[in-house]
């Protein structure tokens, strides 16, 4: 009895010390190891706009800690599992620095995935037609003013617009929510007008959140993957400039839209060419995000 006393004390003294001398390890590491402070630096950087959003829709620190948690736990189970080898509430525990109780407790909860709005979706591809397809825009490659219902306008119409993506889904319904969001008017001739600038819904906020979670989460996935060093690496480019006047902002604002657009314009029409080709094939099981945005912020001036 005594030795299996003393054993077992041993054991948790070990245990307890084998903690505390990771956790030192683990401090001493941050501090010693100028790869891990500079990515340390910059996800400060990048978490900032990422609080900001928080604080401003009344997320507060335990909120998003709690979120965060879920988060580690998610990508040790599922980006770092071992070769044949069950992924453990230890080894997550190890790998994340999360309590073991708090890794059980996160893995059994369902997983509250941010659903596709059904309208997003659906928008989504009736403004991708509508902005490619020959019957749908002018000389000029602009959208073209539709009439709003199939008996005035035939196949060039709403109507048949959404009738060539969807024919589950009535016109009017789809366009009572456009006008609601700001994506089309109806002008004095009873047609349908996009207003091209609103492939996102100015006033629709469970549509600007999706696009928001997915451009940037594809963005860092994007770089993630060529800083890790992920062969081939994904396309990731940007032109940066710093010391120019509010009015230079404005003129290579207009010039990166212009110019912008009618990138995705040609990417987009390809992709939908390329997902109907895709229709019958067995490993048409791929995505992709291309996007495109412009930035600009007051600089802070160096101290001179």
């Amino acid at each position: 009895m005594c030795d299996n006393f003393t054993r077992q004390y041993i054991c948790v003294k070990n245990s307890h010390i084998l903690y505390n001398v990771n956790m030192i390890k683990n401090d001493e590491v941050i501090s010693d190891n100028p790869v891990k402070q500079r990515v340390l630096t910059a996800l400060q950087r990048v978490l900032k706009p990422l609080v900001r959003l928080a604080l401003t829709q009344g997320v507060n620190y335990q909120m998003l800690l709690e979120t965060l948690k879920v988060v580690f736990v998610q990508v040790a189970e599922e980006d770092f599992k071992l070769a044949k080898r069950d992924q453990t509430d230890s080894r997550i525990s190890l790998l994340t620095g999360l309590h073991r109780k708090d890794v059980h407790r996160l893995r059994d909860q369902p997983e509250n995935a941010q659903k596709q709005p059904s309208l997003v979706t659906l928008g989504s591809q009736l403004v991708g037609l509508w902005v490619s397809d020959a019957d749908f825009i002018d000389t000029e490659g602009k959208p073209i003013a539709l009439p709003r219902l199939a008996s005035v306008g035939g196949d060039i119409s709403f109507e048949r617009l959404v009738a060539r993506i969807s024919k589950d889904i009535r016109a009017r319904p789809v366009l009572d929510e456009w006008v609601r969001v700001g994506v089309v008017h109806i002008d004095e001739n009873d047609c349908v007008r996009l207003n091209i600038e609103a492939f996102v819904p100015s006033e629709d906020f469970e549509s600007k959140l999706f696009f928001f979670q997915q451009n940037i989460h594809d963005h860092i996935a994007a770089t993630t993957h060529n800083l890790t060093n992920i062969t081939p690496p994904m396309l990731e480019r940007c032109v940066y400039y710093d010391g120019l006047t509010m009015e230079a902002i404005h003129e290579l604002k207009a010039m990166g839209e212009a110019q912008g657009m009618i990138a995705l314009k040609a990417v987009n029409a390809r992709a939908i060419e390329l997902q109907a080709a895709s229709l019958a094939s067995t490993d048409a099981n791929q995505r992709f995000t291309f996007a495109l945005y412009f930035y600009h912020a007051k600089e802070k001036q160096a101290p001179r």
